[in-house]
Formats: C-alpha cells, sequence, structure tokens
C-alpha cells in the first residue's frame, strides 16, 4: 500500500539557492542521514542530474534504487526506476519565492514491496519529512 507524507519550510533563501543544494544530489548524505551514498548515472543537456543511483536505509531497511528527476525553476520532482525494496516512489519540492525567501512544499509517496506495519510507517515518514525540510534548510542557510 502507498504511503504520502507531506511538509512545508520556509528557507531564508532565493528559490536559485535552494535548487542549488538540491541538484548537489551527490552532496544528500551530508544532510539526509536516509542517504547513504549517491552516484549520478546521466545529466540532463544543461548538466543537472537525471538518473541517480541511490543507497538508502531508513528504520534498518536497505534499499538501492535508481531514480529520474526532472527540473524547472520551481519545481523538482523524481520517480523510481529501480529498487530492491519498492515499487513506486515520487518525490516532489515545489518552491515558491516569498518576501522571507523560498516556501518549500516537500511530498513523497512510496509503495513497498513488503507489507511494513503502521508503526514502522508513521516513524519512517517523520524522519524523512525530518531530512528533507529541515535538513534541506540548514544546508541552504549554513
Amino acid at each position: 500500500m502507498a504511503v504520502t507524507g507531506n511538509k512545508e519550510v520556509v528557507i531564508e533563501a532565493d528559490p536559485a539557492a535552494v535548487l542549488d543544494v538540491l541538484s548537489d544530489v551527490e552532496a544528500l548524505p551530508s544532510w539526509s542521514p536516509v542517504h547513504k551514498k549517491v552516484e549520478i548515472v546521466d545529466r540532463t543537456e544543461d548538466g543537472k542530474p537525471y538518473r541517480v543511483k541511490m543507497a538508502v536505509s531508513i528504520l534498518g531497511i536497505n534499499d538501492d534504487q535508481v531514480v529520474e528527476y526532472t527540473w524547472s525553476d520551481t519545481k523538482v520532482t523524481w520517480d523510481l526506476v529501480e529498487s530492491s525494496q519498492q515499487k513506486a516512489q515520487h518525490g516532489e519540492y515545489t518552491l515558491t519565492a516569498t518576501d522571507k525567501g523560498t516556501h518549500v512544499d516537500f511530498s513523497l509517496t512510496v509503495d513497498p514491496k513488503i507489507p511494513v506495519p503502521g508503526f514502522l510507517v508513521k516513524r519512517g515518514t517523520k524522519t524523512i519529512l525530518e531530512a528533507a525540510t529541515e535538513g534541506l534548510r540548514q544546508q541552504v542557510v549554513g
């Protein structure tokens, strides 16, 4: 069964600065405890990561996955191509400029291959959402 989580955060920087951090996917392990190793397999014509291999670990469940990114000036999305533990995954950062910086809306939908107990899903979702928003904020503002 697919699980979706959403979280919002305001980052005191312009959307371009947030996008710079998001596009440095190889640095993900430095600010996201879920990501253990990241390797860019292929890039878009403008040099942004397109196909990316990742080793992730959440609540003792390790997964090797490949995702494909789509980039715009205000949005980053990715979709799962291969995974040892998931049937599907879709992630999305939507960036909106504000007078205080950038409003970031993050959403992630994951469909695990095996049933996962509800309490683990809640704990894992909370960990991922925190890393994806607060970890990102700390990485951007330094």
